[in-house]
């Protein structure tokens, strides 16, 4: 084989191998640590009432979207018998992710009768000489009924008495149906109408658009009576402006909270809504998720929550990362005694696996949440064993072909071809073993399994890309056709005559 044709897979392996390193570190892409390494939180959540089997595996496939949806790495969200748990390593506001799993209600439409400002926000009132305001904390704040001023966004609640109407509660004054609750975050308090409609008018993907400088949410509307329909039907009754919807507007609530209250501009609407606002982009990124993944079909108590401490995930790889490389120390300093000085061969080999590796995981710690926890720095480890394996083969096939008095440069190549299927062999068997556990495990099991399978595929490449090309090329000089370089004691090493 021509030098060229060993030349160019190598310094291709080696030119990609640098430039996949540099550009990652350029980037400031690392590979992310999961709960057990960096710390976080640990959230178990435990149902109430009756629920359906079916409706918890429901509840946990919506919990999984909705922390995907943040970006956390690697979440691990499985069943505990009857329990949820959800950990979280390292998220960035982990209250807004503990908030964001802990909404189990369904996202509800209601019409909006009036607004006042918050009392448990302001200490302000303000109304007509004269006049007093009546309320109460919490839910039980009566509101004046719709009248005059009606479209205003900060309609206080004025009455000069309060009386109560047949048909009324005699403590709120609500009517059946009715209810008053707090917005997320205009300082709002909503006198809301029955509910009209639920999450189910839309289908589960909403996008986030810019236009003109200010953001929209686009939901998707689904076809027939429980979709378009009954939106439609509430969209009328707000637009017309009635007894029924005097604001004109329709709010849309979580969890007892007003998410957003928008403005019907239109008496009907066909295949999608676009709800605008003065929304930043994560306002109505976070919008966009409720209305995607509001609904989840079992109620669960509040979140019990456990917090991982950094500094003891900091210790566990510490730990591990000693361990790792007291290992590998120990199998490199063997090959160097045994194979003698082409062992130097397996020093570089597995400094190009390694920074593939380190390359790959931070790309994809980047990219899809990829963490690294300590199953997978396990999985990486016993990678190592399966990477010195590769060489072991070539190296002793050498090592039997030198012993039989043939020449290093006339054996390196047949020795790599026969070699190379005891290699591809046992990496294939590796890699269906790391599949299967990765398919059929959850948790800390599957973390092995995918790094285990990520190494032997880098370790399978490397073989072929660099390790060949390199024993070739040195098997040509004069120096590695001595006997001493495998550790060869018997002087049967003779030139042959080409």
């Amino acid at each position: 084989m021509s030098r060229r044709r060993l030349l160019f897979p190598l310094i291709a392996t080696l030119f990609l191998t640098s430039a996949a390193f540099i550009g990652n570190v350029v980037a400031g892409n690392v590979p992310s640590l999961g709960l057990d390494l960096q710390g976080g939180a640990s959230v178990t959540m435990t149902p109430v009432g009756e629920y359906e089997p079916q409706a918890l595996d429901v509840a946990v496939d919506i919990i999984r979207q909705r922390v995907d949806s943040i970006g956390v790495a690697e979440p691990e969200i499985q069943r505990q018998g009857d329990n949820v748990v959800v950990n979280l390593p390292g998220v960035k506001d982990q209250q807004e992710a503990l908030d964001l799993i802990g909404r189990t209600g369904a996202v509800e439409m209601r019409p909006v009768l009036n607004m006042a400002e918050n009392p448990d926000l302001t200490t302000t009132t303000t109304g007509a000489p004269g006049a007093t305001t009546t309320t109460v904390k919490g839910a039980t704040t009566t509101l004046a009924p719709p009248a005059g001023g009606v479209g205003s966004s900060r309609v206080r609640a004025e009455t000069t008495t309060t009386t109560t109407v047949p048909g009324t509660d005699p403590e709120t004054g609500l009517k059946p149906g009715q209810t008053v609750l707090p917005g997320r975050k205009d300082g709002l308090i909503y006198l809301l109408g029955a509910v009209e409609a639920t999450g189910e008018v839309f289908s589960n993907d909403p996008s986030v658009q810019v236009e003109g400088g200010s953001f929209s949410v686009i939901a998707n509307l689904r076809g027939g009576p429980a979709g378009e329909d009954q939106w439609n039907a509430l969209a009328r009754k707000c637009y017309d402006g009635g007894e029924e919807c005097p604001t004109k507007q329709i709010a849309i609530v979580l969890d007892g909270e007003v998410i957003s209250a928008p403005t019907v501009q239109t008496p009907t609407f066909s295949g999608s809504v676009s709800i605008t606002g003065d929304f930043s982009r994560a306002e109505a990124d976070e919008l966009a998720r409720i209305l995607q993944f509001g609904a989840v079909p079992v109620q669960f108590e509040l979140p019990t929550v456990q917090t991982v401490s950094a500094t003891l995930g900091k210790d566990s790889l510490n730990a591990a990362i000693i361990s790792g490389l007291f290992g590998v120390l120990l199998v490199l300093a063997y090959l160097i005694f045994y194979y003698r000085l082409i062992g130097a061969v397996v020093i570089a080999g597995l400094g190009v696996t390694g920074l593939l590796l380190w390359s790959v995981v931070s790309w994809l710690s980047k990219t899809n949440g990829l963490a690294l926890t300590l199953s997978g720095a396990a999985g990486i480890i016993v990678s190592v064993g399966v990477t010195v394996d590769s060489y072991v083969v070539f190296f002793e096939r050498l090592k039997d072909d030198v012993q039989a008095g043939r020449t290093l440069r006339n054996s390196a190549s047949r020795g790599f071809d026969s070699a190379w299927r005891t290699i591809l062999i046992a990496d294939t068997a590796s890699l269906i073993g790391a599949l299967v556990l990765w398919w059929l495990t959850v948790g800390a099991v599957r973390g092995f399994a995918f790094f285990l399978g990520l190494s032997t595929l880098i370790d399978l490449i490397v073989s072929y890309t660099f390790t060949r090309p390199t024993v070739l090329l040195l098997a040509r000089t004069k120096l590695f056709n001595n006997r001493k370089v495998l550790g060869v004691r018997e002087a049967r090493v003779a030139e042959e005559v080409a």
